[in-house]
Order: C-alpha cells, then structure tokens, then sequence
C-alpha cells in the first residue's frame, strides 16, 4: 500500500547514513507520470539565525573558517536547535555562546527551507535589537570564530556583493531590513 505525499505516491524509505547532526535516506516513490523514481534527502538538525543589532545600529557577525564550503565566511549567529528547546530559547544561548552578547528585544522574522530539494532542515530567524556585549564567547568558540561589527546599511552591500554568502545571513537581513523599514526604525532613537 503506497501513501500519496504531494502528487507523489510513497512506497518506503531506508536510512543510508546516521550521526549526531544529519540523517540521510533515499525514498522510493511513484512520480506523478506513473514511473518508479528516488528521493535522497538530508535531514538535518532544525537551526536559527539571528541578527544581533546594537542601539547604534551596528550588526554582529561570525567570521569563521567553514570546512564544507573550505573557507572563512562571515554569518548571523546560528546554530543548531538542543532538544527540547525552542527556537527562542537557542536564539539566545547562541547569541550569548558564539557573541557573549544579550538582548532583551527579540522579533520573530519567520523560517525558512535552505535548499528544499534534498534538505530537510527548519531555520527560523530572530532580530536580537539593543543588543550588548555582556561577556567573552565560550572558550572553545574564542578559538574557532571571531566576531565582527559592521553597520547595518554596510551589511545589505556585504550581501549583494557577495561578500556574504551564507544563505541563512542573507534572507535574516533581507527580513530585518524589512521589518526596519516598515517600522521606520532610527537607531538614533532608540538609545535608552
């Protein structure tokens, strides 16, 4: 008995590979056309991404060496969700683990599918505003990311120039530059 799943039919699934972080199976299906075919899809741990931005109106960074794409990038805070946390509840042990820094001004931007046709790995975004540095990163990220300031205007060119490519990054700030926007957001006033 096959299962529809979209305009597929689902015959089975079998696990090709397993670690802590990933999980990759390859599906069998009937595609809409009648004929056999093969999904192989990596389901990865859900993540965030988020936008830390002081009262100055000035983003942090990660500038960090990345051994996938080979090498150093320059991203929003992000990482991967525990279990049993929400996504809030990451957004903010990350942005204190990887920046030492904290916000009490958080926005929900949304989520986002990063490559939707063989990943399978939630990602929602936070606005961190008023954000300050409160203490050094954890130790063991010290060694491994640096962090960076750059204005929030100088950080929309990054992106265009292809000086930031991390897909995560991009929407984050193409979100936060919305919501900005259409809030009429002036860093100049928002200092307490």
């Amino acid at each position: 008995m096959t299962k529809k799943r979209g305009p597929f039919r689902f015959i089975h699934s079998r696990e090709i590979y397993k670690n802590p972080w990933i999980r990759v199976r390859e599906d069998k299906v009937i595609r809409p056309d009648g004929k056999r075919g093969i999904f192989g899809i990596v389901e990865a741990l859900p993540g965030i991404s988020v936008i830390p931005i002081d009262e100055k109106g000035y983003c942090y960074f990660t500038k960090e060496y990345h051994y996938a794409v080979g090498k150093v990038t320059i991203e929003a805070v992000s990482g991967g969700m525990d279990k049993g946390e929400t996504p809030l509840e990451t957004a903010k042990r990350e942005l204190l683990e990887e920046g030492g820094l904290k916000s009490t001004r958080w926005i929900y931007l949304g989520c986002f599918y990063p490559f939707t046709t063989i990943l399978y790995s939630p990602q929602y975004i936070f606005l961190a505003l008023d954000a300050k540095k409160v203490v050094s990163p954890i130790e063991e990220d010290k060694r491994m990311i640096r962090i960076i300031r750059v204005p929030f205007r100088k950080s929309i060119e990054m992106v265009l120039k292809s000086q930031i490519t991390h897909a995560g990054t991009a929407i984050a700030l193409l979100k936060t530059d919305y919501y900005l926007q259409k809030k009429k957001y002036d860093f100049r006033k928002s200092r307490h």
